[in-house]
């Protein structure tokens, strides 16, 4: 999500603030912790355990804003489970912002909501047009994108944590290293995975994708989802892109829930 979405969102003062302190955060105890209890897939651990420290800083930090009033998004035990897809199944990485700042959308998976959400979230919205009219299935009811998740669509946002009503706030908490040493192991893989850039936010991180095949456009935002994201037809073009590779292409319909 691109900090000039914030009046997109339903940004009222939340209730019911949850109070978190630091060893709530899964990641507070470092990378080996997380694959242990199922945080992350294990092969994720030797990319973030050189970054236990940072992880450990971020949950302290995250932990002190919870004391002083923020309401954190989303739940900390969702916050790293973009990486519970496994490093070597990675089949493409799509690049978000952070997650929505509105208490009961974030779900630890970018671009995606709870699938009670109603009514979807705009930029989302506009992906299931674009969708739609690139492969002709029919609109998803849903926010949910697990099913995407668990094909091999790391939905990775650039921080895995928001303050509810402020987009953008933790952008420049530590988040940045490690989302970048995910980058940079997807990046080092024999075959990498096919980058889907949606947005200039997403598109400063092309320099550290120089190995994968990269597939960017205007975002899906109302606010620019009609320069250049509409017609793109990104879905189309990743499984072609994976076809060539050998790889399983992705089925995109959103199953019922």
């Amino acid at each position: 999500m691109d900090n000039s979405q914030s009046a997109l969102f339903d940004l009222a003062e939340p209730e019911n603030t949850p109070l978190y302190e630091a060893q709530d955060f899964p990641f507070y105890h470092g990378a080996q912790y997380l694959a242990e209890h199922g945080f992350i897939a294990d092969d994720w651990v030797p990319v973030l355990r050189p970054l236990d420290l940072k992880l450990r800083a971020i949950a302290i930090d995250l932990a002190a804003r919870s004391s002083s009033g923020e309401h954190l998004l989303p739940a900390p035990n969702v916050m790293l489970r973009a990486l519970q897809i496994p490093l070597a199944k990675v089949k493409v990485v799509a690049i978000g912002q952070d997650p929505y700042p509105t208490v009961g959308h974030a779900i630890g998976l970018a671009f995606a909501a709870e699938a009670s959400v109603r009514p979807l979230p705009r930029s989302l919205a506009n992906i299931y047009k674009e969708l739609e009219s690139d492969c002709g299935i029919e609109r998803a009811a849903h926010a949910d994108l697990s099913s995407w998740h668990t094909q091999g669509v790391l939905l990775l946002n650039q921080a895995l944590s928001v303050s509810a009503g402020n987009a953008g706030a933790h952008l420049k908490i530590g988040w940045t290293e490690v989302i970048e040493a995910v980058v940079a192991a997807l990046n080092e893989r024999a075959t990498p995975p096919v980058a889907l850039l949606w947005g200039k936010h997403a598109q400063k991180m092309a320099p550290l994708m120089d190995r994968m095949p990269q597939l960017a456009s205007a975002h899906p935002s109302p606010l620019s989802a009609s320069r250049g994201f509409f017609g793109s037809k990104p879905f189309s073009k990743i499984n072609r892109l994976l076809t060539e590779s050998g790889e399983q292409p992705i089925d995109w319909k959103i199953p019922e829930v």
